[in-house]
């Protein structure tokens, strides 16, 4: 199948030669990735996260019978017990499930239209303003916000951002809360600048989809580091502009992992889909194998970042230094994640 010429005037290169036997597909980590070994996910601990998050999304009628396997393969529970190892607790542990649940609903019935569930992106912008309306209530007369409250209960998207941001109130604090809600409102905007550049098969400058991603990126999941780690980092500390760009560093690194390790399953089924390799491979004239092996190298340069101007912040001050290591554990917990979910990534045979 060949890729018609994008508005820009690139072509895609389509999808990578995929490994046809099942015994020779390469898993574990990317050779030469820059990653920090993560602490061991403890199995009773992730079984009972995702125990607890089955029983939510059903009491909430969240997805149909059919999605068991999906919600199986995802591994949600040992997700956030590799990425937040120094939980305060279970319930705070499962809160995070829920967002990251939630947010992989509203994205899979909102967003990716190639999977069947409902998503078209010509109407992606009013779907994700009420959906922010989900985690940032609407206030206005009686009779409309009883309106509202209706709505919201009436399609499972809404109802799990909804339930889920009411949890997370219950344990975190107002700052961290609302620290939560315009970090969704980033995510929001990024699904739709994805969204349009599908609409109109425009492939961006690496540059161009390196911004895109850092705003439809993991930042949500980190925002809550600190609220799950029992601890508020204060908004005069997070607010600092050294603070804001190693959390950045931190959510651009984790994003170009998922790039690498779901780049097989995205051009599997749709070899149209942005990631960072085939824009590389778009724009440098190169082929996917050339331009996967680049994409490693810019994330080893934002992992490097990460870690060289976050030292000096963890020095500075003890709170710096939990905040930190929050991060830190978390990409290194997500990269662990993605490594190992050998049902739901392979690597390409580029080695």
């Amino acid at each position: 199948m060949s890729t018609p010429p994008t508005a820009a005037g690139f072509t895609l290169p389509g999808p990578p030669n995929l490994v046809s036997s099942l015994r020779s597909r390469r898993t574990g980590a990317v050779p030469g990735l820059r990653y920090r070994p993560a602490a061991p996910a403890d199995p009773e601990k992730a079984a009972e996260v995702d125990r607890r998050l089955e029983a939510w999304a059903r009491q909430l009628d969240l997805f149909p019978a059919q999605w068991s396997g999906d919600f199986a393969e995802f591994q949600c529970g040992r997700a956030v017990v590799l990425q937040h190892p120094a939980a305060a607790d279970l319930e705070r542990l499962t809160v995070a499930g829920k967002f990251l649940l939630a947010e992989n609903i509203v994205d899979s019935c909102y967003c990716e239209e190639d999977e069947g569930r409902g998503a078209v992106r010509d109407r992606l912008g009013g779907r994700l303003i009420l959906a922010q309306s989900a985690l940032d209530p609407f206030h206005g007369a009686p009779a409309q916000e009883a309106e509202w409250r209706r709505g919201m209960q009436a399609d499972g998207p809404l109802r799990s951002y909804q339930a889920a941001m009411q949890d997370f109130a219950a344990v975190a604090t107002p700052s961290q809360a609302d620290r939560f809600v315009h970090d969704m409102a980033r995510l929001h905007m990024g699904y739709l600048a994805e969204a349009s550049w599908a609409q109109t098969r425009h492939v961006p400058e690496v540059w161009e989809y390196l911004v895109m991603r850092q705003f439809n990126n993991f930042r949500p999941c980190l925002s809550v580091v600190d609220a799950v780690d029992g601890y508020e980092l204060p908004e005069a500390l997070y607010a600092r502009p050294e603070v804001q760009r190693v959390t950045a560093l931190a959510c651009n690194a984790t994003t170009i992992v998922n790039d690498l390790y779901s780049f097989t399953k995205e051009l599997a089924s749709d070899p149209t889909h942005l990631n960072l390799p085939q824009v590389v491979a778009a724009h440098d004239k190169r082929g996917l194998r050339a331009a996967y092996l680049k994409s490693v190298e810019i994330h080893n340069e934002v992992m490097e970042a990460f870690e060289t101007e976050s030292a000096p912040l963890a020095a500075s001050s003890p709170l710096l230094a939990q905040y930190v290591r929050g991060l830190s554990d978390w990409v290194a917990g997500n990269h662990e994640w993605h490594a190992t979910n050998t049902d739901r990534y392979q690597l390409p045979d580029y080695w």
